[in-house]
């Protein structure tokens, strides 16, 4: 498909064209914030195989400091572009 073929598509049905944004954007997010919980859920199973927990309680910090920041960031990162794919799927509502 040429690009004059694509634009003439993103001109004809500009809703469309956002929502299609809109749902990458939430994809993007959604994945990110599974793919971290993941890595949380991955962590904490190694602590507990390798038996560094007392009586298999963990303490909220079990994870060092860049690490828990590193999360902290993906998170942050996941509900910002959520709330960016919601803002742009409320916007092409608006067109």
């Amino acid at each position: 498909m040429s690009l004059q073929a694509f634009w003439s598509l993103v001109y004809s049905y500009p809703s469309q064209s956002l929502n299609g944004l809109a749902l990458f954007f939430a994809a993007a997010g959604g994945w990110l914030l599974v793919a971290t919980r993941y890595r949380q859920q991955r962590a904490l199973a190694r602590l507990l195989v390798q038996s560094e927990c007392v009586e298999g309680k963990v303490t909220a910090g079990f994870a060092d400091t860049p690490t828990q920041r590193v999360n902290r960031f993906f998170y942050c990162f996941g509900f910002a572009s959520l709330a960016l794919a919601l803002a742009v799927s409320w916007a092409s509502t608006q067109l």
